[in-house]
């Protein structure tokens, strides 16, 4: 069982883009400086949204630390910090991740993560490890540590990888985005689960038809779904 993150692990939260990337500039520029920093602003998501629209057309991963140089931002930890604070709330773990994958684990199932995301492994991984979650995972592919990201079929084998199995049939993903999550799952020959809780922006959509193996409103849904596919 293979799990996306945001959206799906976490609930969904929009988030003000220009603010996070103000919080960032606040740590190197002073209030005087306020004409500058809104210059850099629009720089900065101009940088990311074309990132972005990388990953929507050409599956290409990137990282933060891409988004900075490419907007002519130094790169500083406490300024790092200060992003990552700005973004805590839209982090959170939901409540029913835990004892759901604690239950799917007492059924024998191997499970892993994959997130298209441009933050570092060690960001991801201090959250599940602060929501207690990290150590129910086997395994988490992060896409800033890849070439490609969801839906391109080398993102999904290097999750299906990092957990030990060869065969697609043999796994599940959990997802709440049509094109990234399911139509990818389907693409490679997985069962794709879809969990419709995301307001995705309009620019990340890609029109696509593709008909989930099922539809959940709740990760608790996935215990009995999963015990029936298990009984045939």
């Amino acid at each position: 069982m293979i799990f996306d993150w945001g959206g799906t692990l976490t609930p969904w939260l929009s988030m003000d883009q220009a603010a996070a990337w103000r919080a960032y500039l606040a740590e190197l520029y002073s209030e005087d400086q306020a004409e500058r920093v809104e210059e850099l602003v629009a720089g900065l998501l101009a940088a990311e949204d074309a990132a972005w629209l990388r990953v929507r057309d050409d599956h290409r991963a990137f990282t933060v630390a891409q988004v900075l140089a490419a907007a002519g931002v130094a790169s500083d930890e406490a300024a790092l910090l200060a992003y990552r604070t700005f973004w805590e709330p839209a982090t959170l773990t939901h409540p029913d991740v835990v004892p759901v994958l604690g239950a799917l684990r007492e059924r024998g199932l191997r499970i892993g993560l994959l997130s298209s995301t441009a933050w570092p492994r060690d960001w991801h991984e201090d959250v599940l490890r602060r929501d207690g979650a990290f150590e129910l995972f086997d395994a988490c592919v992060w896409s800033s540590d890849l070439e490609w990201t969801k839906p391109h079929p080398e993102a999904f084998r290097a999750a299906m990888s990092a957990v030990g199995v060869d065969d697609p049939a043999d796994c599940v993903f959990v997802g709440d985005r049509p094109f990234d999550d399911i139509s990818g799952a389907k693409a490679v020959g997985m069962r794709a689960v879809l969990v419709p809780h995301s307001d995705i922006p309009l620019h990340e959509q890609v029109p696509v038809t593709v008909t989930p193996d099922a539809v959940i409103n709740r990760l608790t849904d996935l215990l009995p779904l999963v015990d029936r596919w298990a009984a045939g």
